[in-house]
């Protein structure tokens, strides 16, 4: 509309008509639903856990399969990363009732669960729910950031404190006795326990075979050792045992070989009588044997009715490395069902000391678990007409590649909510809002209210 003002002429644009917007009543109704079924899922996904928990403490995945969390990946189509996941906040919540009941009444979201179970313990679970509460998942990510900062933190001085109080004092005494006193780090501490564990059961079984020997010879009654005096032998043990392997003149490679002297037989069927002993004379099963077998060094020796040694042959390979190549280009992996692990171990379906063949429709890949649960846990591993391995429990059962999911009948929302209605438990859009009001999140703060280890002074966040 031109203006005239002082002879100037003056113009302004016409206004801009805005869109209709939608009707603010449907999407509230929207949102709504979307907030109400986020709560029904995660009341379901407390329940998932709680199986989930029930089954890993069980040891129902313990058919062949190294964890709960394979299994899962088996089982239910999970990556590893998540079903890993969902195994430790399972485990998590067996502690932390609070956050348990809080997730299955919808009033947390498994995202906050999820972060809170990182560093909750049964002594800060009520001031973390009341966070879970209040904030929403990203101020929770940000609390347990900062939260294991502190931690990290308090544990890097204790260790520190710790690294710098060991010590060991060895000195004469008046009599002569050598007195030995000091402080070790916790894992060294435990490494020494584990040692003068190891010593006292060999020196233990001694104990137990010289009473007999004494009844034989006629010799005196002798009192069993104390605790002290058991400890006192075993680490002169350890220090011997040390002192041996150190001045052990035997070349390096050779050093760390496992060397197993099995009888033919024995790696033909194990049910026949023979041989298989460690290099130092201890059994081990024909089973493990066979295992090991499949796929080191070999080397054959003949011997004569007397056992004297008659002929030695070459070192060979039970499988040679271009046919290793191969079958690692065609297996990629562990071949068990669920499994996959990168670093395995060629099997032979029928084992060369059988009449089997070295060949590649005969090998396949087994990590070091399945390959023993194949040996010696009574699992089967088979090659079809058509090319596809089977695998079977020991009970005969096929084990399956994946069980397809079971289907669901009805609209599956529906189904849920009626579920929790008979359970009392009514959900909403606002069950699970959080109380934040748009404030912003002072960290420092929070953590030096809820963390009961904070240091302010030493405070980095």
């Amino acid at each position: 509309m031109p203006l005239a003002e002082g002879g100037h002429a003056m113009s302004f644009p016409a206004p801009t008509l805005l869109a209709t917007p939608q009707p603010t009543a449907e999407l509230d109704r929207l949102g709504d639903e979307i907030a109400e079924l986020s709560a029904h899922l995660d009341a379901a996904t407390a329940r998932l856990l709680s199986l989930i928990r029930e089954f890993d403490a069980r040891g129902g995945w313990n058919t062949g399969f190294r964890s709960c969390a394979e299994w899962l990946g088996w089982r239910v189509g999970l990556n590893k990363g998540a079903a890993r996941e969902w195994v430790r906040v399972a485990r998590a919540l067996g502690t932390l009732p609070r956050l348990t009941e809080a997730l299955s009444r919808g009033e947390l979201s498994y995202s906050k669960v999820r972060a809170l179970t990182r560093v909750a313990t049964p002594e800060t679970e009520a001031r973390l729910l009341a966070v879970g509460r209040a904030g929403t998942a990203e101020h929770i990510e940000r609390v347990v950031q900062g939260w294991r900062q502190v931690d990290r933190r308090a544990e890097a001085r204790k260790a520190a404190r710790q690294h710098e109080g060991r010590g060991l004092q060895v000195h004469e005494d008046e009599d002569g006795m050598m007195v030995v006193r000091g402080r070790l780090t916790p894992e060294a501490g435990a490494l020494l326990r584990r040692a003068l564990e190891a010593g006292r059961e060999v020196l233990y079984e001694k104990a137990l075979r010289a009473p007999r020997a004494r009844a034989v010879t006629g010799e005196p009654e002798v009192a069993r050792p104390t605790m002290a005096q058991q400890q006192a032998d075993a680490l002169v043990l350890v220090a011997e045992s040390a002192l041996h392997h150190a001045l052990d003149p035997g070349a390096p490679g050779e050093r760390y070989q496992v060397v197993i002297h099995v009888d033919a037989v024995v790696l033909a069927d194990p049910q026949q009588p023979g041989q298989s002993v460690l290099e130092d004379g201890a059994h081990v099963p024909a089973g493990t044997s066979r295992r090991l077998a499949c796929d080191a060094s070999r080397i054959v020796m003949r011997h004569d009715k007397r056992g004297r040694v008659m002929e030695i042959g070459a070192r060979t390979r039970t499988i040679p490395a271009a046919l290793r190549r191969a079958l690692r280009h065609r297996d990629r992996g562990c071949r068990f069902p669920g499994c996959g692990v990168r670093v395995a171990e060629g099997h032979h379906l029928h084992h060369w000391a059988q009449g089997g063949p070295t060949t590649l429709s005969n090998l396949a890949l087994l990590c070091r678990r399945h390959h023993r649960a194949v040996h010696e846990e009574g699992y089967q591993a088979s090659r079809e007409l058509d090319g596809t391995l089977r695998f079977r429990r020991p009970d005969g059962r096929v084990l399956p590649e994946a069980r397809p999911s079971p289907g669901i009948v009805g609209d599956p929302v529906t189904g849920l909510r009626a579920r929790h209605d008979a359970e009392g438990l009514h959900l909403d859009a606002h069950t699970a809002h959080p109380d934040w009001l748009g404030e912003r999140l002072d960290l420092g703060w929070a953590i030096d209210v809820l963390h009961p280890r904070a240091n302010p002074l030493c405070r980095e966040v």
